[in-house]
C-alpha cells in the first residue's frame, strides 16, 4: 500500500509539473504592444506587428526555480524557439531571466548587465549603422552577462566588452555558470534548428548571440 501511494504521489507531481509548463505563441497583445512603443518598436519599412509573435516560456534559473518568461520574436522562428526552450527546460538548463527589453527601456547595456535573455529589439548592430538581426526578431541573446559581446576598436585596437561589467567572462577557458560553449546543450539545439552562433565569429565574438540563418 505504501509503495502504491508513493507511486501515485510521484505520478501526480509529474502530471502537475507538466501542466504548469507554459510554452505559447500568440499575436502581440495590445498591452504589450503599447509598452513596446518608442522602446523596442519604432516605425520602420522592414517589419510589421503582424510579422512578430509574443512567446511565454517556462525556464529554470541556476537554483532550479521555475519562471515564466516573455519574448517577442519573428513568426518565422516562433515554433523553433518554443521547441528549443522546451528542451532546455526539460534538461534544467539554467536561464536566469527572460524579460522583454522594454523593461530596461530597450537599453542593451542595462539588460545585458541584468543577464537578461531576449530576442526582438529594433536597433542597429553595436558599433555599426547596419540593422541587427534583432531588429527583425531573428536573433536571440542568452544569459547575456556571462556570454559577452567582444569587439576591437578600429581606431586603436583596444578591446570593447559589452556589457562593460562582463570583462571577467571574456576568458572562455575559465569556469563560471551560464557559460555557452560548443559542447553546451544551448549551442547544440540552436545550431540544430538553423541558427548560427556569434561565439564562432572570427573578427569579433558574441557569445550570447544566436541568429537564424534558415533551414
Amino acid at each position: 500500500m505504501k509503495q502504491l501511494l508513493t507511486t501515485f504521489v510521484l505520478w501526480l507531481c509529474c502530471t502537475l509539473g507538466a501542466q504548469s509548463q507554459i510554452f505559447t505563441s500568440t499575436a502581440i497583445p495590445d498591452s504589450v504592444w503599447q509598452t513596446m512603443q518608442g522602446k523596442t518598436w519604432h516605425d520602420n519599412p522592414y517589419i510589421k506587428r503582424s510579422d512578430l509573435r509574443y512567446l511565454r516560456i517556462s525556464h529554470v534559473d541556476l537554483e532550479g526555480r521555475t519562471h515564466v518568461g516573455e519574448m517577442i520574436c519573428n513568426k518565422l522562428i516562433a515554433d523553433k524557439l518554443l521547441t528549443i526552450f522546451r528542451e532546455l527546460y526539460k534538461a534544467h538548463y539554467p536561464i536566469q531571466q527572460m524579460r522583454l527589453p522594454d523593461v530596461y527601456d530597450a537599453d542593451d547595456e542595462r539588460q545585458m548587465r541584468a543577464n537578461n535573455t531576449s530576442c526582438f529589439c529594433y536597433r542597429n548592430i553595436s558599433g555599426s549603422k547596419n540593422l541587427s538581426k534583432h531588429a527583425r526578431g531573428l536573433a536571440v541573446d542568452i544569459n547575456t552577462l556571462y556570454n559577452p559581446y567582444v569587439r576591437y576598436s578600429k581606431k586603436d585596437g583596444s578591446q570593447i566588452v559589452e556589457p562593460a561589467t562582463a570583462k571577467k567572462y571574456v576568458n572562455r577557458a575559465a569556469d563560471f555558470p551560464y557559460k555557452i560553449t560548443r559542447n553546451d546543450l544551448c549551442y547544440k539545439l540552436f545550431t540544430k534548428y538553423g541558427f548560427s552562433w556569434g561565439g564562432a565569429w572570427k573578427n569579433k565574438k558574441d557569445y550570447q548571440h544566436f541568429e537564424f540563418i534558415g533551414r
